[in-house]
């Protein structure tokens, strides 16, 4: 996922942080790795690192423990799930359901084509 052109570097440390979180290999109450131990494996500047980290720290995501580290806070899982949902929904669901219209596809049929998708996504033939 890191490092990508075009998007701050900032950002995808913190939605690298937050995959990890709605996967699980950040379980709430889990230490967080540090700024300087980010920069040091992507190679990128301390301060780009803590900006990242501090952005989850202001959503609520992350909490600091004065002289230990950040961790991962109680629910952030399920915030974290609930705001990616929302955005599925405007980036992925809305735009489908205008274009579908616009084909004259209704949404049972749309439903169906979404299962024969997923259906064919775990190795299933059409």
């Amino acid at each position: 996922m890191l490092i990508e052109d075009g998007r701050p570097i900032f950002q995808q440390i913190a939605e690298r942080i937050e995959s990890d979180i709605i996967d699980g290999t950040l379980a709430e109450e889990s230490q967080v790795p540090s700024t300087n131990e980010f920069a040091a494996f992507y190679r990128i500047n301390p301060a780009t690192a803590a900006k990242g980290v501090n952005r989850l720290v202001d959503d609520g995501i992350l909490y600091k423990q004065r002289g230990i580290g950040m961790f991962v806070s109680t629910g952030a899982r399920t915030v974290l799930i609930q705001r990616r949902r929302e955005q599925f929904f405007d980036q992925y669901v809305q735009p489908l359901s205008r274009e579908a219209r616009k084909l004259g596809i209704e949404p049972d049929e749309l439903a169906d084509m979404i299962r024969q998708g997923e259906h064919a996504l775990q190795g299933g033939a059409q």
